[in-house]
């Protein structure tokens, strides 16, 4: 048995020594100090904290987060017990050490200690119990090259645009890539210096896509448990600064538009009105993902445009409806890690529309998404190496559907990121299918 002894003071009364054993019961009280009526243990710890309540003070140190008090330690020495101890775990064991401040009239008795079995849960002080209704603490997310490399007054600025998290300027940058790819001529690489454009386009046009986002959603980002750090959530920067930085990049980005031709200036300076638009749509539908998908794949239109200053209808629209559906699986994966938050404030989203029935409607964009992708290479002569690049980026999107866990936010968030390679399959397919057409 792991011997436990607490002692919790209040005014001119005192509890004495008890023990709790390993596996989380309580044993009766034993060597109460003389002098004082001795209690059973189970009502000790309910007049301990009656007490404290009724008083309103301050709790003691184990009753606050007991995180800085788990530091193991050698436990006292106690006699040895009359019989074996039947616990396997009476080794793993914490000192824990609770006092209270100012003056009492019985200053020895002010510290005590208090020896707990390790899976003592912290989120209820008082009780025992091995297990615990809240979840692990997570991990210290691991620091990125924004925190090693960018200058600290900057570093919010950088998280702002996220250019931490890259994966979002992927996605958006890749149907650009597949659309100025298949428009080059056959047997001709893609033009390197519209993909240089637009890859840079594609980080600007993202961060200021975030900016927006996150402009419009500070009052909800700080009571979602995701984005509660976001640079507004977390005042880390004032909206004026945000609205400024703003400014700063949609200057750039015009820089680059104006090197396009009119067609393509015209047609990119259309899709600022989605951009601006789109954060405001989780408020209103449970389709912000649908919305999300006209945004995010405007490239596939915009890199066609610049390279033959037209559409070609048969070519990009199936193009640009497998990025919307693309979009529609990836994004409602990511959604499920905030579907708990979501509900609380009030916001809507696919995985709140989906439910139980998400892996089915998914599965159902994702052949969309693969049909269309099959169209559009066929309309526009792509050569056989696209075909078996297209049936691997299937293949990955598959396995992302079949085997992500709706319930895990890791899990979520890995499948989620895993989506770079289905687009670079597509593009990969494209370039080649290009090249030996």
């Amino acid at each position: 048995m792991c011997r436990a002894w607490a002692v919790f003071v209040f005014g001119p009364h005192w509890i004495g020594n008890a023990v709790l054993p390993s596996d989380g019961g309580l044993a009766a009280a034993a060597a109460l100090r003389s002098g004082y009526p001795a209690m059973a243990p189970p009502a000790l710890l309910r007049a301990a904290a009656a007490e404290l309540r009724r008083r309103g003070r301050r709790p003691p140190l184990a009753l606050q987060a007991l995180s800085p008090l788990l530091s193991p330690t050698s436990p006292p020495q106690s006699p040895a017990p009359s019989s074996p101890d039947p616990n396997p775990h009476d080794h793993r064991r914490h000192l824990i050490t609770l006092g209270f401040r100012g003056r009492h009239p019985h200053p020895e008795l002010l510290y005590g200690k208090v020896l707990l079995p390790s899976h003592f849960s912290p989120a209820s002080p008082l009780s025992t119990s091995s297990s615990s209704s809240e979840p692990p603490a997570d991990k210290a997310s691991p620091l990125t090259w924004v925190d090693k490399w960018i200058p600290e007054p900057a570093r919010p600025y950088a998280m702002l645009a996220r250019l931490d998290k890259p994966i979002g300027t992927w996605l958006l940058a890749w149907p650009c890539m597949w659309s100025i790819t298949i428009a080059a001529m056959p047997g001709d690489l893609p033009d390197l210096k519209m993909l240089a454009l637009f890859g840079c386009g594609a980080v600007l046009l993202r961060g200021a896509g975030c900016t927006v986002n996150d402009l419009l959603d500070r009052d909800i980002d700080n009571k979602v448990e995701r984005t509660k750090s976001r640079p507004f959530a977390s005042g880390a920067l004032t909206p004026l600064q945000g609205v400024g930085f703003l400014g700063i990049q949609l200057l750039l980005g015009l820089g680059i538009l104006l090197q396009l031709n009119n067609y393509s200036r015209i047609l990119g300076a259309s899709s600022l009105l989605l951009v601006f638009s789109y954060p405001l749509m989780k408020r209103f539908t449970f389709w912000p993902q649908a919305y999300l998908g006209l945004t995010f794949n405007w490239g596939a239109l915009l890199g066609w445009a610049a390279i033959k200053e037209s559409l070609d209808p048969a070519i990009i629209l199936p193009l640009y409806t497998a990025g919307i559906c693309w979009t529609l699986v990836y994004d409602t994966i990511y959604a499920h890690q905030d579907k708990e938050d979501d509900l609380k404030v009030g916001v809507k989203s696919t995985a709140l529309r989906f439910g139980d029935l998400t892996k089915y409607w998914i599965s159902g964009f994702g052949a969309a998404c693969i049909g269309s992708l099959t169209l559009s290479g066929y309309n526009a002569d792509l050569g056989w190496p696209y075909y078996p690049f297209l049936a691997a980026a299937a293949a990955q999107l598959a396995w992302q559907i079949s085997t992500v866990d709706l319930s895990s936010r890791s899990d979520c968030n890995r499948k989620f990121v895993s989506n770079k390679w289905f687009g670079a399959m597509i593009f990969s397919g494209i370039l080649f299918g290009r090249l030996v057409s």
